[in-house]
């Protein structure tokens, strides 16, 4: 059994539906470490967006297999600090799942990643992609690409201090004359690390600019056994498709696709196990903003109509929610006011014609020395 769920399809394939590619077809579980995971493809952790209320809304959908949390402060962690342990905030159904940390100590990120094994959490990820001067000013995230030796000291040692699977996410490197991963990827191999995610892109390039595939692919080469994640601008399948085959990586982690298309993981498992994917009918997209804003409110109970407020954006375009009725979401500060939106949405749904959305995630904007 892979633990992919999967519905079947009542009416006939369409026409224009061709069989998925072979590469797309292999065996949907693998393994990272100890852990059989039943999905290739994984949400990549996007900073103030991937918590656990839309971790377990998009698990419901299905198709989803490892989810990774938002960077969490090495220090802060250990230190009790109330908005990393909100962010480590986990759910049963929230499985399998991945704590991703941060920090320019050595010592600290041992310490936390030993704190989350003695919590029962099941993997450890060390971010060194994060492209942000607040991150990077203190030692951490993509600067750790610009001292392999002690980049992988510190991998050494993460390794060394606990039993369960430890990860690395990086970028491609500091710039392009430096790209770097696939001569870390196999240093990081040698010195015990489960998987590797790259992002294909450098620290320079922030978000901006396209994904270097060939570049995914050359620190692909760069190891024997471990599994190599691909990761950016998987928006579609085709997307996914066109990743995995220019890689040859093992699996693919999707940050802002799944916020841009929350059914894309269903999709994904439907074209793996050869059926046509399924596109969410108007109830499905309206009962998927409100089971995200009722999980939001589990766990953040009055702050969520302000946290909620950053999908209106992302969720109009691809969800059908009318722009004045988007723009009310941007605003909206009781729950009786989100249940009244719900139900103009209800009875409007489909009268807005673009696919676009009027935001993405936010990114920093001018020179990337300025991050």
């Amino acid at each position: 059994m892979t633990g992919i769920r999967v519905v079947a399809v009542m009416s006939p394939l369409p026409s224009n539906f061709s069989p998925p590619d072979p590469q797309m077809s292999v065996e949907a579980s693998f393994i990272i470490g100890d852990r059989v995971l039943p999905s290739r493809y994984s949400l990549a952790p996007l900073a103030g967006y991937t918590h656990l209320a839309f971790r377990r809304a998009l698990r419901e959908l299905g198709g989803l297999g490892l989810a990774t949390t938002d960077l969490v402060h090495a220090t802060q962690l250990v230190c009790g600090h109330r908005h990393s342990l909100e962010l480590i905030e986990t759910h049963p159904e929230d499985r399998p799942l991945s704590i991703q940390i941060f920090s320019g100590r050595d010592d600290h990120l041992v310490e936390a990643a030993r704190w989350l094994e003695a919590h029962d959490y099941q993997g450890v990820d060390i971010n060194m992609g994060c492209p942000m001067a607040k991150v990077n000013g203190q030692g951490g995230g993509a600067r750790l690409l610009c001292d392999a030796d002690n980049a992988s000291r510190l991998v050494e040692k993460i390794v060394s201090a606990v039993r369960i699977p430890v990860t690395v996410k990086m970028r491609l490197g500091w710039d392009r004359e430096s790209l770097a991963s696939p001569m870390l990827a196999r240093r990081f191999e040698a010195a015990g690390v489960a998987a590797i995610t790259i992002h294909g892109r450098t620290r320079q390039q922030g978000f901006q600019g396209g994904v270097d595939l060939e570049g995914i692919r050359a620190t692909v080469e760069a190891v024997e056994k471990i599994p190599v994640i691909g990761n950016g601008d998987v928006r579609t399948i085709e997307d996914a498709e066109r990743m995995r085959q220019v890689t040859g990586c093992s699996a693919i982690a999707i940050g802002r696709g799944a916020m841009l298309d929350p059914w894309l993981f269903r999709k994904l498992a439907d074209v793996a196990a050869g059926i046509a994917p399924r596109e969410p009918s108007a109830d499905e997209q309206v009962e998927f903003l409100v089971r995200h804003f009722t999980l939001m409110s589990e766990q953040h109970g009055e702050r969520s109509c302000i946290l909620f407020r950053k999908f209106a954006a992302w969720y109009g375009a691809r969800l059908g929610v009318p722009e004045d009725l988007e723009h009310r979401l941007r605003q909206f500060e009781s729950r009786t006011e989100f249940d009244s939106i719900i139900h103009e949405i209800r009875n409007r749904h489909g009268e807005r014609r673009t696919p676009i959305a009027t935001a993405l995630v936010r990114v920093p904007n001018g020179p990337v020395e300025r991050w």
